[in-house]
């Protein structure tokens, strides 16, 4: 896929909200930790260990598949909307603020939860995300390569990639409720649009 070239104008009838770069980024992230997901939980839970006749191959995929996780984020660099994208993604305002005090206080008023291109929650998930995966992918390495590292290290870093890995797996399942719970939100990140009416509802602050 050509990350050169990338177009932002707002089509007549919605908004652009992601180019082809941010959806590919996306898609690829999320297919590489849906195999991680999918692989950890065939090793892990013993009822779903039974089923796989090949644990050897299994592990190299999790393996592969954890270590590839970065990449496409990485590639995504090459692109000045994804990197004008993470610092959105990367920056609080007084807004923010806002909207979490509103959300700990369940207050779901549109009035009372104002947003920019990105809401606070999805920015707090973000940095989650990222920083458990780069956990994930460091205690992985060092239960891999099991000789370069002294037992109290592995056995340290199995401990957290086992809990950490369940903790991924219910947050993901909530990331992924709330997509469910909003047809739009999704339509944007599979086809690059919204309508100008979600957009001003759900990201009055946000200027195309």
């Amino acid at each position: 896929m050509s990350l050169r070239l990338e177009s932002h104008t707002p089509s007549v009838s919605g908004v652009r909200r992601f180019g082809p770069v941010q959806r590919w980024v996306h898609r690829t992230t999320a297919a590489l930790m849906g195999i991680c997901v999918l692989t950890a939980a065939f090793l892990y839970v013993p009822e779903l260990a039974e089923l796989v006749g090949r644990r050897a191959l299994v592990v190299r995929v999790h393996e592969w598949a954890g270590l590839a996780l970065p990449v496409p984020v990485l590639a995504g660099l090459f692109s000045r909307y994804f990197r004008a994208d993470l610092g959105h993604l990367n920056r609080f305002g007084p807004h923010d603020r806002i909207w979490l005090r509103a959300a700990l206080r369940r207050d779901k008023r549109r009035s009372s939860r104002p947003a920019a291109k990105f809401n606070a929650g999805q920015k707090i998930y973000a940095a989650w995300i990222a920083g458990a995966s780069l956990v994930m992918l460091g205690t992985g390495l060092i239960m891999w390569f099991t000789h370069l590292t002294p037992i109290m290290w592995r056995t340290s870093a199995t401990f957290v990639h086992d809990w950490l890995a369940l903790t991924i797996g219910i947050v993901l399942a909530g990331h992924i409720g709330m997509a469910l719970g909003d047809p739009e939100a999704r339509s944007g990140l599979r086809t690059g649009q919204v309508s100008r009416e979600w957009a001003e509802r759900e990201h009055p602050l946000w200027r195309p």
